[in-house]
């Protein structure tokens, strides 16, 4: 059963206004209707300041250190001095669904040898950085040159980092670490990617009315993902907390338009829907795939939405990047909204194959 309800404003596609660098962008969305440009503003900070993951360091252990109060002979900085230095690193790893046992903590070991030598050639003076200490192939380190500590002594120490990968702001006291040696000192660990998000609501104008939702939101990272990629993962994070809500979904909602779309503009989006999922260019796999799952046409492909696509037997991310690639050259994307085309879910191939059988009388005549 489904029920009509009045149309509501929303923007069709997100625009970037500004970017400074893959650090920063600035995006706009219009319009929404009054008072939505706030819900979704807030959210969407919330989320992209507290819900990113990354990799942090949460732990030391050096050699012959027994706490974080201690100084180091032949060190200029202190044992405080030195994990402030580490708080600082920034470190980035991609874990794929096939590589979730690499989401446990890792301990990267290295042994630092400073001797007479170096200090020569460094005026007495050998200053240690983020690349002395960590393996690129274990990590992806953004700020390898970032400073640690100076030497101004041969010396030669084990030291142990403990990475894992987390959200937001977690201090020491709050890490679980089970296997925790005597000497190691926890680190208080900053894992979120997203340095500052910022969002405005503006007014803007929809025909004669100018009391709708502009909304600018501006996301600052700290290079380890860009803006772009900080505002996609948030999306989803966000869309993926929804769905549980949806599963009380018991009439589903169309919305009304107050024009209707020219014919013109309505033949060009049917001409693509009507297309048979053997019409377009896909592998063998993802084809069987869909012809499994009964789907026949375009139009009621795109009706389904991401997740629901993962359900079908034999459907992986594989094939879903590849349909996801081929609707975006059609300009047409999964989960498309196509009640102003007079189309819903339970009606699509049925106004489908009406269009069809129209366009085949117009052919005859």
């Amino acid at each position: 059963m489904t029920v009509v309800y009045g149309k509501f404003e929303m923007p069709e596609k997100i625009a970037v206004e500004e970017k400074k660098s893959s650090t920063f962008s600035r995006f706009v969305a219009e319009p929404f209707e009054r008072g939505f440009g706030h819900t979704i503003g807030n959210s969407l900070r919330r989320m992209l300041l507290s819900s990113l993951e990354a990799p942090a360091i949460i732990s030391v252990t050096i050699e012959g250190v027994p706490h974080e109060y201690t100084a180091i002979s032949g060190v200029i900085e202190d044992m405080t001095n030195i994990i402030l230095n580490l708080k600082g690193a920034l470190l980035r790893k991609i874990v794929t669904e096939e590589q979730k046992a690499l989401r446990a903590p890792r301990i990267l070991s290295k042994i630092l040898n400073v001797t007479r030598e170096d200090l020569e050639k460094n005026e007495g003076q050998v200053k240690v950085t983020l690349k002395d200490l960590i393996d690129f192939s274990d990590f992806e380190v953004f700020n390898p040159d970032h400073h640690i500590l100076t030497v101004t002594k041969p010396l030669t120490k084990r030291i142990d980092l403990k990475i894992a990968i987390g959200r937001g702001y977690v201090p020491s006291e709050r890490h679980v670490i089970f296997d925790r040696m005597v000497d190691e000192i926890l680190i208080d660990s900053s894992f979120s990617p997203v340095k500052m998000v910022n969002y405005y609501v503006e007014n803007t104008r929809v025909g004669q009315d100018t009391d709708y939702d502009r909304l600018i939101l501006e996301v600052t990272t700290d290079g380890r993902v860009t803006a772009e990629e900080a505002l996609s993962f948030a999306t989803q994070i966000g869309i993926r907390h929804y769905e549980v809500f949806n599963k009380l979904q018991k009439q589903t909602l169309i919305f009304e338009q107050e024009e209707e779309l020219e014919d013109s503009d309505r033949d060009e989006v049917m001409q693509k829907l009507v297309l048979r999922i053997s019409e377009i260019e896909l592998s063998v796999r993802s084809t069987n795939c869909l012809n499994g799952a009964e789907i026949e046409f375009i139009g009621e492909l795109v009706t389904r939405a991401e997740s629901e696509m993962l359900k079908f037997r034999n459907f992986g991310k594989k094939s879903l990047n590849e349909i996801k690639a081929k609707l975006t050259e059609m300009e047409l994307h999964l989960g498309m909204d196509l009640t102003k085309y007079g189309i819903t879910r339970e009606n699509v191939r049925e106004v489908i194959i009406a269009y069809i059988e129209s366009q085949e009388e117009k052919d005859e005549s």
